[in-house]
């Protein structure tokens, strides 16, 4: 994988609440950060990043592309923007957010756009989120499975993808996850508890583990310092195989994430 396996992420924060949430998880030794266009948060962030007094090369900042700047000819100027926004002259990673509705935009077009991007020096990698196994194989026949760094989905315990995952893995693209914790509820399953009391961990540090030993990129947010910094120890934890396997039984298609009017027909 050559993107961190452990970062922050930042949806739903803004103002002061996602720079104090930044700054304290730079404090604290996180170096890659998750953000957005349609966040509405890139500005903060920035702020956070510059003020933090950590170099820029030691940041991996990862930001996505809103539907609306998905063409050609939006999707540079967007992202100068977005860059204007989080202060730096390139981002480590840019992501198609979502498929373009409808396919008003072809995923064509707007994975050459990240190409030119990327060959303009604005990003380091370029990748998609949301996609399907259908939308996946549309990119990789339009650039390269080599090109494609990361599919940032939705996979907790309770929605474990995987037929998108193995789909991915095959073709060398590294999974992201996001809502590993299924918005706190997988922290409350019974069988994550007990892991937890065995491991003496925490549940977030066992189902954050237990994406990690699967070779996923996690990037759980927080606006706790408590919670940051417990977080950052899932990094240490090992979980038995038995442990895996009674997670792998939690499955149960739990999406948390499908919205009306943007989501793709999903696997």
């Amino acid at each position: 994988m050559n993107i961190p396996a452990f970062g922050l992420g930042t949806f739903r924060l803004q103002d002061k609440i996602v720079k104090d949430s930044v700054t304290t998880a730079l404090e604290l030794g996180y170096r890659a950060i998750d953000t957005a266009q349609i966040y509405d948060n890139e500005a903060a962030v920035g702020e956070a990043i510059s003020e933090s007094g950590v170099p820029r090369e030691e940041i991996f900042i990862t930001t996505k592309i809103w539907i609306e700047n998905l063409t050609a000819d939006a999707l540079i100027d967007s992202l100068k923007i977005s860059l204007g926004k989080l202060k730096t002259n390139y981002v480590d990673l840019t992501l198609i957010h979502w498929p373009s509705p409808n396919k008003a935009v072809s995923v064509a077009e707007t994975m050459q756009a990240l190409v030119k991007a990327k060959a303009l020096g604005l990003t380091r990698q370029i990748g998609i989120s949301n996609f399907t196994v259908a939308l996946m194989q549309e990119a990789i026949d339009t650039v390269g499975a080599a090109e494609i760094a990361t599919n940032q989905i939705e996979l907790s315990p309770f929605l474990q993808n995987n037929k998108v995952v193995e789909f991915a893995t095959q073709h060398g693209i590294a999974i992201t996850s996001y809502m590993t914790l299924a918005y706190g509820e997988a922290l409350k399953e019974a069988t994550i508890i007990q892991i937890a009391e065995r491991r003496n961990a925490t549940p977030a540090q066992v189902v954050l583990a237990w994406a990690l030993q699967l070779g996923y990129a996690v990037i759980p947010s927080s606006t706790k310092r408590a919670n940051l910094q417990s977080n950052l120890l899932a990094q240490e934890l090992t979980l038995t195989a038995e442990d895996l396997a009674q997670i792998a039984l939690l499955e149960r298609d739990g999406r948390l994430v499908s919205p009306q009017g943007l989501a793709p027909d999903w696997d």
